[in-house]
């Protein structure tokens, strides 16, 4: 279970603070166990200062704890502080990452059986596409279903997501995808057969928190290699 351990301390020494936590990352690296570090000042009271440390466990914490360099900068810690650090251990009950979650309904929407569904829950309406499979970007929803839509006429598409990294407001995704060409693509007749591809695709999200730009890498080449379009000029 993932566990977070919240600080709160009192201090007007924020910069030198922030040396003393540097230098504990420096010397603890590579036997650091936190996944992630944020330090918050209170917007309404600049010397209270707030740090929220997660963790993949409780007992990865505590193996963070037992360092050496953890005592030392605790108590350089206390020498900044006005008064002793309050901590707080928490095991996080909820966690939730709606970026990634609207990237993994993404994917899942473009694969669904039937009709495409209309994506504006996920799409903004500018949305800007850039795609090295298109001489030209897409533009719009509109312009941007219809894409889709001519990948789904010529295969029944599956995709498995192998990576997925957030960070502020974007996400990058490592998928495969495998299908079945099932209809006419690129003026390639249906072949009936089983295909693959690999990329990657990276997303910038809007304020409202859809998706409004992104960038797709993949492997055209080999996907037209394994639909024998490349055949005569191999020959």
């Amino acid at each position: 279970m993932t566990f977070v351990q919240l600080i709160e301390c009192r201090t007007s020494r924020l910069d030198e603070m922030n040396r003393l936590l540097d230098d504990w990352v420096a010397q603890t690296k590579g036997r650091r166990t936190a996944t992630h570090a944020l330090v918050g000042k209170d917007r309404s009271d600049a010397a209270h200062i707030v740090e929220f440390v997660e963790f993949p466990s409780y007992e990865e914490a505590m193996r963070n704890s037992n360092l050496p360099e953890t005592d030392r900068v605790f108590q350089g810690l206390l020498a900044l502080c006005d008064g002793m650090p309050a901590f707080t251990d928490l095991d996080v009950v909820r966690d939730e990452r709606p970026a990634e979650e609207t990237v993994r309904r993404f994917f899942a929407a473009l694969t669904v059986p039937g009709e495409l569904p209309p994506l504006n829950d996920l799409l903004d309406e500018d949305i800007h596409s850039h795609d090295p499979f298109n001489p030209q970007d897409t533009l719009g929803l509109d312009n941007a279903r219809a894409e889709y839509r001519m990948w789904r006429a010529g295969f029944d598409l599956a995709f498995t997501i192998e990576d997925l990294l957030v960070q502020g407001e974007r996400a990058c995704a490592r998928w495969t995808g495998s299908a079945t060409h099932k209809g006419e693509f690129l003026g390639i007749a249906p072949t009936g057969r089983q295909v693959a591809m690999s990329g990657t695709t990276m997303f910038r999200f809007g304020a409202d928190g859809k998706i409004a730009e992104t960038w797709w890498q993949h492997d055209t080449l080999g996907l037209l290699q394994q639909l024998g379009a490349l055949d005569e000029l191999e020959q």
